[in-house]
Formats: structure tokens, C-alpha cells, sequence
């Protein structure tokens, strides 16, 4: 009886508790307390395991993992670096399709227009490189040259590429029928391998042709592009417009290519900008060459005579109306005045720097500087406003344009200084550029088309030389002071002038240069 009491009071004792069972098995069942157990990670991510995922597709339904947490997938904190390469980034694709945007637009991209624009922005950045790079071994050296023969040394390059150009090349190039591509691929390398021969050649004889060589092709370039350019021609836009747009973009190449130029020369001295020169060549003929094939076809053109054609010729000839003269006249008068200012004031600035050897060079340049910048901005404006606009008849204004050349010119004559001459350079340049637009306007305007292209080589040929003309003037007159040299090319600038406005009443100062009857009565 005892014995079993005794039992009995001892599986009471040890029998488990039903309450505390089902505790633990709730326990069991919701897992490790979250505040006192670690969670470990997965062995393997669905990223790296599941092929599916690595190629951009969302996982199988059976994949419950989630990925591993990681550098990845932990957000980085802004600094400025990081927003300021974002922006630059973000900034820098805007332009760009700006830039395309522009480049196409009007169909250009179609008719073969945004081809040449390329190729033009390279010969500018070209000339602005080489600009760079002969700045202080030709020009500035000619500038501060006592010998007589230095300077006639650099008139000769500076003469020699226009006088070979107008009567030798410019025609010749007219009257190429096959190859004007290749013509301006062979421009842009040859500079390439000219500027090549520069880098060895800087301090020897052979320094002043190579520099020739290199503006007669630069000058045949643009005879060439003159030619080719009504035959990318977009439907909706007229030439006026298309040249305006080419200048624009090869003066902001110019600008671009420029600066890279000028911080070679820092880095690398006189070679450094004769190296991107090159490498600018070569990237200009490749551009050349991917103008679309239809710019040879030259079935039915025909030579424009400009200024009036010649009895005898043989060539068939489309005589120039009396308003391509006019406007022909018009815009050599300015010009004159646009290359004269171009080496005139730097030959002052150089001699007066040389009658005053304490003189501060950072000075000097800062005086040509804004000449230049006067310029560029003139350049711009002009082409911008006339590219805008809409001139039913364009005597009137190229025949204004011409005499705001004759009164600026004047005016630096009558108040002499660094102020009225970069004023000049700023109303010269505009004038220069607003007249080409109207010349360009009525080319298109009274010329069939068969005789357009011809017509703009041959008058690209006379502004250049009317450009060489002030040249000249601007490196042979003293330059001892500004009043003199104004002077003289308001005399030269203000007979130019005249003859415009002679040639539009039917007249003419020198026999031969003004419109034959028939182009008269038109």
C-alpha cells in the first residue's frame, strides 16, 4: 500500500508539465528570437546562381531568395565630386545633341550638308591651329623685323596664296569636272604633311614655303567648298542661310581648335600646335571623302563670268547681272578693310613695343586679343542676323554695308587709338559678314543653277584678293602711329565704294569692270 502511495507521489512529481510542452512548441514554431539570434545570410545569391537574372529576366517563381546585401546595393552619399561629374555628364550630352540637332536640321543630314559642315569646321580649326602655331616663329617675328627683306618675305606668304589662287588655281578648280572631293581631301593632308615638316623645320629656310604651301591649299579649300556647296544644298533652306550656318560652325571650331592649340604650345612648345595641326588634317581629309558621291555630277553646268564674261571664250558663259556686281563690289570694299585691320594693328602693336622695350608683352597681346574678339563677335552677329533675314533687294544693303566700312575706316583715321580700332574691326567684320549674305542671296537669285557653283568659286577667288589687297596695305604702310595707315586704306576702301555704287547706275570707274549692256537692262 505504501509502495504504491510512494510511486504514485513520485510520477506526480517527474510527469511534465502540459502547460510548459505546449509553450516550447509555440516556440518551436515562430523560430529564434530575432533580438537575441544572428539572421545569416544565404550561401548563394539568385544573382549568381540563376542564370535568368544575369541576363536581365526576372528569376523562376521557385526562387524565394533575395539578394545578398553588399556595396552594391547600398546607396552612395552625394558629395560634390560625384554631382559635379554627374552634371558635367548630364550637360555634355545636351550638347552634343544640340549640336547634331543643328547640324541636321532642314534636311541637311539628307542632302549631304551636314558632311560638308564637318569638313568645314576642320579647315577652320586647320587655319586657327596653324595661326597658333606660326604666331611667334613668322608673324610676330615679320612684325618685329627690322630688315626690309623679312618683311617682304612675309607679304610674299601672305600675297603668294591669293595671287596663285585667283589666277591659277581658282579657274583650274572651276573648271574641275571629276574629284572635288578628293581635291579637298588632298587640301586638308597636305597641310597635314606640310605641318609635319614645320615640327623639323622652324628655325631654318624652310619654314616660309612650307607656311606658303599651307595657305595656298587652305585658300584652295575654300574655292572648292564654294563649288560644292549649291549641290548639298537642302531644299527647304537657300544658300544665303546654308553659308551663314557653315561659317558659324567653323568659327566656333575655329575657337575650339584655337585654344587646344595654344595650351599645346604651352605644353609642348612650338611643335605642340604643329602636331594637332596635322592631326587636324588627317581627320579633315577622312571628312572630305564622306561627302556624299553627287557633288561630281556636274552634267549641264556651265561657267559664270564673273565680273562679265569675254568675247572670244570658247566656254559656253552665263554673264553676271548688274546686282551680283554690285554686290560683288560691295562686299570686296569691305573687304579691304577687313584684311588690313587683320595685320595692321599687330604690326602697330609690335612697333610700338619695339620703340619701347619696357613695355608689358601680356599688353600687347591683350590689345590684339580684343581686336580679334571684336571681330569674331562682328563674324557672328552678321551671320546670325542675315542668316535671319530676308532681303527683297540687296543693293541697298551691301551698298550700306560698304559705306560703314568707308566711315569706320575714317573714323580710326580721325581718332586715332586701340579703341577706335577695335570699334572699326567690330563694324568692318559685320559689314563683311552681311554682305557676303547678300551676295550669296542674289547669286541664287538671278544665276541659273547650272552656273551657280561657278559662280562661287570665282567670286570667293575676288574676296580674297580684295582681302590680300588690305592686307598688303596694312604691312607696307608705316607703323609708327594708327592715323597714317587709316588713312590710306580709307582712301583705297572709299574708291571701292564708289565703283559699287557706279556699277549699280551702269557705270564703271575702269573700263571692263563694270556690267556689259545686257547685264544692265536685267
Amino acid at each position: 500500500m505504501a509502495g504504491t502511495v510512494g510511486t504514485r507521489l513520485h510520477n506526480a512529481r517527474v510527469a511534465p508539465n502540459p502547460f510548459r510542452s505546449r509553450r516550447r512548441a509555440a516556440a518551436s514554431r515562430r523560430g529564434p528570437d530575432p533580438r537575441t539570434t544572428p539572421v545569416r545570410a544565404p550561401a548563394t545569391t539568385p544573382i549568381a546562381s540563376d542564370p535568368a537574372l544575369r541576363r536581365g529576366r526576372p528569376a523562376g517563381a521557385a526562387t524565394d531568395e533575395l539578394p545578398r546585401p553588399g556595396p552594391a546595393s547600398v546607396l552612395r552619399r552625394p558629395t560634390v565630386t560625384r554631382v559635379a561629374v554627374h552634371r558635367t555628364r548630364e550637360l555634355g550630352g545636351r550638347a552634343v545633341a544640340l549640336f547634331r540637332r543643328a547640324a541636321t536640321a532642314d534636311g541637311a543630314d539628307r542632302s549631304g550638308l551636314t558632311a560638308l559642315t564637318y569638313a568645314t569646321m576642320l579647315t577652320y580649326a586647320l587655319d586657327a591651329a596653324v595661326a597658333v602655331a606660326l604666331a611667334n616663329t613668322l608673324f610676330f617675328a615679320a612684325a618685329t623685323a627690322e630688315s626690309t627683306a623679312n618683311v617682304a618675305l612675309y607679304l610674299a606668304i601672305t600675297v603668294a596664296p591669293f595671287a596663285l589662287v585667283a589666277p591659277v588655281i581658282g579657274p583650274a578648280l572651276d573648271r574641275l569636272q571629276r574629284g572635288r572631293r578628293i581635291a579637298m581631301a588632298v587640301s586638308c593632308a597636305g597641310r597635314a604633311v606640310l605641318a609635319v615638316v614645320l615640327v623639323f623645320h622652324l628655325d631654318d629656310w624652310l619654314l616660309y614655303p612650307a607656311a606658303l604651301g599651307i595657305m595656298v591649299l587652305s585658300k584652295s579649300f575654300l574655292v572648292l567648298k564654294a563649288a560644292v556647296t549649291p549641290r548639298v544644298l537642302p531644299s527647304t533652306i537657300t544658300l544665303a542661310t546654308t553659308n551663314s550656318r557653315l561659317t558659324t560652325f567653323g568659327m566656333a571650331a575655329g575657337g575650339v581648335a584655337g585654344a587646344i592649340a595654344g595650351g599645346a604650345a604651352l605644353v609642348a612648345g612650338g611643335a605642340g600646335p604643329l602636331w594637332w595641326t596635322a592631326l587636324l588634317g588627317v581627320a579633315g581629309a577622312v571628312l572630305c571623302l564622306r561627302i556624299p558621291r553627287w557633288v561630281e555630277s556636274t552634267a549641264g553646268e556651265v561657267t559664270a563670268a564673273v565680273p562679265a564674261a569675254r568675247p572670244g571664250s570658247r566656254r559656253s558663259r552665263v554673264p553676271a547681272t548688274r546686282a551680283v556686281l554690285v554686290a560683288l563690289w560691295g562686299t570686296s570694299t569691305v573687304r579691304v578693310l577687313t584684311g588690313f585691320l587683320t595685320l595692321f594693328v599687330a604690326f602697330v602693336v609690335k612697333a610700338g613695343a619695339e620703340r619701347s622695350p619696357d613695355s608689358d608683352p601680356t599688353g600687347q597681346l591683350v590689345v590684339i586679343g580684343m581686336v580679334g574678339a571684336a571681330a569674331g563677335v562682328g563674324l557672328f552677329v552678321g551671320n546670325a542676323v542675315g542668316a535671319r533675314s530676308r532681303f527683297s533687294r540687296v543693293e541697298p544693303v551691301v551698298l550700306a554695308a560698304a559705306a560703314a566700312a568707308v566711315l569706320a575706316a575714317a573714323m580710326a583715321a580721325l581718332l586715332p587709338g586701340v579703341p577706335t580700332a577695335v570699334v572699326a574691326a567690330l563694324i568692318a567684320s559685320t559689314a563683311s559678314a552681311l554682305a557676303k549674305v547678300c551676295l550669296d542671296a542674289v547669286v541664287q537669285r538671278d544665276l541659273p543653277e547650272h552656273a551657280r557653283a561657278s559662280a562661287f568659286g570665282r567670286s570667293e577667288t575676288v574676296l580674297q584678293l580684295a582681302w590680300v589687297l588690305g592686307g598688303a596695305i596694312g604691312v607696307l604702310a608705316p607703323h609708327d602711329t594708327f592715323r597714317t595707315g587709316f588713312v590710306i586704306v580709307t582712301g583705297v576702301v572709299a574708291v571701292f565704294a564708289l565703283q559699287a555704287a557706279l556699277v549699280r547706275r551702269g557705270t564703271s570707274l575702269v573700263p571692263g569692270l563694270g556690267p556689259r549692256p545686257a547685264a544692265v537692262a536685267r
